[in-house]
């Protein structure tokens, strides 16, 4: 199952990311053959006509399978129609698989993925006689299926009762369930050898808590419940669920009341609106009476909407002696049955009992804990979680009309993700005419530590006067990229102080990638932004990356556009809804700090080191700029600023980025930044520059997309980031040097077809709000390639493209005379159900025929979010599930130079021996690392349903939209 991509973030270096697909650690092979063991998992996505099959060759043996050649034969009549990560072939009823160069050899204890599409008619019976190499392979051993029966998500408790967790557990191949295991989150709560599978949890404390159970089968495997979110209340309480309602005008809905804990006697609970619209009324169960016996089973209360009003109102659920119970409930059109969706999604993800969110208010990057993609820790988080609440608190006060939670989510951002005057103490001794010292960028991470070179000349800057003028200030107001919001690592730099230590509390600012192009997030070393050499070696961890004499303790941090551009365009809507209630006042103060956040996301218009952009060849032989001849005008991968921690020390730094990604443009923040009164930036030229920006952005979408419509990798000023020379006719687009795969290579960062929903959504947008011909003629290309490259099931099911593979140039860019790029060409290599890409991929589509009419890119929009809704829904939101058989690097060695050893603030060694996960010993101890373990021993590789908040908050979205533009 494909993911989106990890995330290549810089400091003061190189640094880069990668999205951590089914690329394998290739072990040496003993020089005498030895006979193959393996096993293979087999699965099917199957509409009745036709199926995808999921294959998965795990290696059982002592040394590596070097080039392998899979066979099986079908029984009835299924024919071979593509197939992806190996050379398929069909004979007959035999089917053939064979490796390709990249994934020949799989490890001992290693797996590798492959599969196919078929047709078929009548029976299709799953084939059961695999070979590798002609040896008959066993079956994959299948994990225990798991169930938490009790409670249920959103259960209310009282302090000090009892809370009833019972569970079901099945094993699978013959194996029997040893045990059931049930969790608070990552502690153990106790444990049940026999069924009925139950336990009583006593001493849970206030506050929400995820549940669920794990069984445990006789060969060792385990498999985990969906987690369940509940409340523990101080005392006595009314329980009300759900908490957000929508209603649709002329009809009613209704919603849940009991109590926490029983009584000792009959309770009279009450029901009213106690605040809000006025079309919305209790039509049943304003009064209720819970008695001892039945104080536990809920009772329902309906909520009445008249024939013409909108907007929320709060109903109050109070009872003597007991804690008040509050539900929203919006009314809406009558024909918004997508509004009610948002609204129900919404409730599940901003549910405190479903785990999305910190103590603090903080959205992780995903329920779960084990998860490693960009963020190798799912209670980690990323500039981009917080861009996307931003945008679903936007889109829940057009719907509902209360922008305080908007506001309060850029509140919250600004507190925790935007550094503090004390996270960036010594800016004001920042040289504008000399930014920082240059430093290469290399290939690999064994290249580094990477020596600075002060005769390298450096540009200036010409934003920093300008933007000190306007803010007052030298601070920069612009997003860190990564946050440990749990301190899991322990460097607890939280905001206003510098390693403070794994006994602190509160999220601390992290970093990870530094080194090249090559590093993949299992090749990282994670750093505190602020290094004060109280973690790491002699140096802190700063001689990992840079070689220098000295070292001096210091803050840096990086911010990554993207998702500063995106909680723009979330405020731009936030600015047009309001407006359109007569509320504009309501968000006038949020939306600008965004035209203030926009200001500032200039640095990433520039060139890493100030340098001119255009054929810019040779670190000492490409000249310094002057001023804006250093700007690209594109939105590139990060921009970065640092400085001593030392507030006498005298000196800071700032570098843009001379990498540019097609996936990362969004000339929807560039038309609000450039041409909405309202997100004005103050500075003197930034309205101007955004302007520029606007213009440069659609030029780069043409000059990227290829002859099918997809949209290529993007460019770079610095050839292999060290201004390099580049192969003999590489394309260029204003002197800058066309890069297939901009900023990381493993795997390839132009691959994912997310990077393509993501970017052209915000075309879509800037299209629907503009109706931009430059934008509809590149828009109205891409829909046509992606609408040819996806399939809606009879069933509702669908496949969207995933991995793009990519052949040619585009022409280079002549903005008078655009090329056709009949020589730049993309296939896709792979599909998935991936549910936040294809809510991303709904309303992009939503946009377009919002504004176009296009009648397929309607009815497909439509398809997507009816089918993920059909489907793919659970208690906390709408995921699938994904196997992982990129988990088998946990194991992968990360470079450190010998010699040098460090400690981690766990007591973790760093040494020339770490791997990932040795630097993350604390995942030995998560609930689901039985499974990772399995799987590094020789077992199946693990499958994981995940809850990322971004993916959860973009399904919201796109049912909005599509509620707003269509329905």
């Amino acid at each position: 199952m494909p993911k989106r991509p990890a995330r290549r973030r810089w400091t003061a270096v190189a640094a880069t990311l990668a999205l951590p697909l089914a690329t394998l650690a290739a072990l040496p092979t003993n020089a005498q053959a030895a006979a193959v063991e393996c096993s293979v998992d087999y699965k099917t996505n199957d509409w009745g006509s036709g199926f995808t099959a999921d294959l998965t060759i795990t290696n059982r043996g002592a040394t590596a399978i070097d080039g392998w050649s899979l066979t099986y034969s079908y029984g009835g009549n299924q024919k071979l129609t593509n197939g992806w990560n190996a050379t398929w072939s069909q004979s007959g009823k035999t089917v053939t698989a064979k490796s390709l160069s990249y994934n020949a050899k799989i490890a001992a204890g290693a797996a590798a993925s492959t599969g196919a599409q078929f047709t078929y008619s009548g029976a299709n019976s799953a084939p059961t006689d695999f070979a590798i190499n002609g040896t008959v392979c066993a079956g994959a051993h299948q994990p225990p299926i798991t169930v938490l029966t009790s409670p249920k998500a959103g259960a209310v408790y009282s302090a000090g009762d009892a809370v009833p967790l019972a569970a079901t557990a099945a094993a699978a191949d013959g194996a029997s369930v040893s045990k059931v295991e049930f969790y608070d989150d990552t502690t153990l709560l106790g444990t049940d050898t026999s069924a009925p599978y139950t336990l009583a949890a006593d001493g849970l404390a206030s506050g929400t808590h995820s549940l669920f159970a794990k069984a445990i089968d006789s060969q060792g495997a385990s498999g985990e419940s969906t987690p369940v979110g509940i409340t523990v209340a101080a005392g006595p309480a009314v329980v009300a669920s759900p908490s957000q309602l929508g209603v649709q005008q002329g009809k009613s809905g209704t919603f849940d009341v009991k109590l926490s804990t029983q009584p000792a006697s009959n309770v009279a609970v009450t029901v009213a609106r106690t605040s809000g619209n006025t079309g919305l009324s209790v039509a049943a169960g304003a009064s209720l009476t819970f008695t001892p016996s039945n104080w536990n089973t809920a009772q329902k209360v309906t909520v009445a909407a008249d024939a013409s009003g909108t907007g929320a109102a709060t109903f109050t659920v109070s009872a003597p002696g007991h804690t008040k119970a509050a539900v929203t409930v919006t009314q809406l059109a009558a024909a918004k049955t997508y509004d009610a969706r948002f609204l129900d999604l919404y409730g599940k993800i901003t549910d405190p009992a479903n785990g999305y969110f910190s103590p603090e208010g903080i959205p992780y990057h995903s329920v779960e804990t084990l998860i490693v993609e960009a963020p190798d820790h799912g209670h980690e988080t990323t500039s981009e979680a917080y861009s996307y609440l931003l945008w679903l608190q936007a889109m829940y006060g057009k719907v509902s009309g209360d922008w305080s939670k908007f506001n309060g989510a850029w509140g919250l951002m600004e507190k925790y993700m935007i550094p503090t005057h004390a996270d960036q103490p010594t800016n004001s001794f920042y040289n504008a005419s000399k930014p920082a010292t240059y430093a290469p960028e290399h290939d690999l991470p064994s290249q580094y530590p990477a020596a600075l070179d002060p005769s390298v000349p450096v540009g200036r800057d010409p934003l920093a006067a300008e933007l000190k003028s306007a803010y007052g200030t030298d601070d920069v107001y612009g997003m860190h990229w990564l946050q440990d919001v749990d301190n899991v690592y322990g460097y607890g730099n939280e905001p206003g102080t510098c390693e403070a230590g794994p006994t602190a509390t509160g999220p601390s600012y992290i970093n990870t990638f530094q080194r090249g192009a090559q590093e993949s997030v299992w090749e990282t070393v994670p750093q505190p932004t602020c290094d004060a050499f109280k973690y790491g070696g002699k140096n802190g961890y700063l001689d990992l990356f840079t070689g220098d004499s000295s070292y001096a303790r210091q803050w840096k941090f990086t911010n990554a556009p993207d998702a500063d551009a995106r909680a723009v365009q979330a405020a731009y809507w936030a600015d047009v809804w309001a407006k359109q209630q007569g509320k504009g006042s309501d968000v006038s103060a949020t939306v600008g700090k965004a035209a203030k956040m926009g200001d500032y996301l200039r640095y990433s218009m520039y060139d890493k080191y100030f340098k001119k952009v255009g054929n810019c060849v040779g670190p000492t032989t490409c000249p310094a700029g002057t001023g804006k001849d250093a700007s690209h005008y594109l939105m590139s991968w990060y921009y970065a600023w640092g400085g001593a921690t030392d507030t006498s020390a005298g000196w800071a730094w700032r570098i843009g980025s001379s990498h540019t990604h097609g996936g990362y443009q969004n000339p929807l923040a560039a038309y609000a930044l450039s041409s909405v009164a309202d997100l004005k930036p103050k500075s003197a030229t930034g309205q101007a520059d955004w302007a520029k920006s606007l213009d440069r952005q659609l030029e780069f979408y043409r000059w990227l997309q290829s002859d099918e419509g997809a949209i290529a990798g993007g460019a770079t000023n610095s050839w292999g980031g060290s201004y390099g020379t580049p192969p003999a006719g590489t394309p260029t687009f204003y002197g800058m040097y066309y890069d297939e795969a901009p900023v990381y290579h493993d795997p390839p960062s132009n691959q994912w077809f997310g990077f393509q929903a993501w970017s052209m959504e915000r075309v879509a947008e800037y299209y629907q709000q503009t109706g931009d011909a430059d934008a509809k003629a590149v828009l109205g290309k891409w829909v046509d390639w992606a609408l040819s490259e996806t399939t809606v099931n009879p069933d509702g099911t669908f496949r969207i493209p995933s991995t793009l593979q990519w052949s040619g140039k585009p022409d280079t860019w002549s903005a008078a005379s655009p090329g056709a790029n009949a020589g730049l060409h993309v296939t896709v290599a792979d599909y998935t159900n991936d549910v936040g890409v294809a809510a991303a991929y709904a309303k992009t589509l939503t946009y377009y025929a919002a504004k176009s009419g296009d009648a397929a890119a309607k009815t497909t929009a439509k398809a997507l979010l009816d089918g993920m809704w059909d489907h793919d829904q659970d208690a906390l939101g709408i995921a699938v599930p994904e196997t992982r058989t990129d988990y088998s690097r946990f194991d992968d060695p990360v470079y450190v130079p010998s010699g040098w050893t460090g400690t981690m603030p766990n007591g973790d060694t760093v040494n020339s021996s770490s791997t990932f996960a040795s630097l993350r010993s604390f995942y030995k101890d998560d609930p689901n690392w039985p499974k990772v373990a399995a799987y590094l021993a020789g077992g199946a590789a693990p499958t994981f349903t995940y809850h990322r908040f971004w993916a959860q908050a973009d399904i919201a979205l796109a049912m909005g939209s599509y509620a707003e533009l269509l329905e």
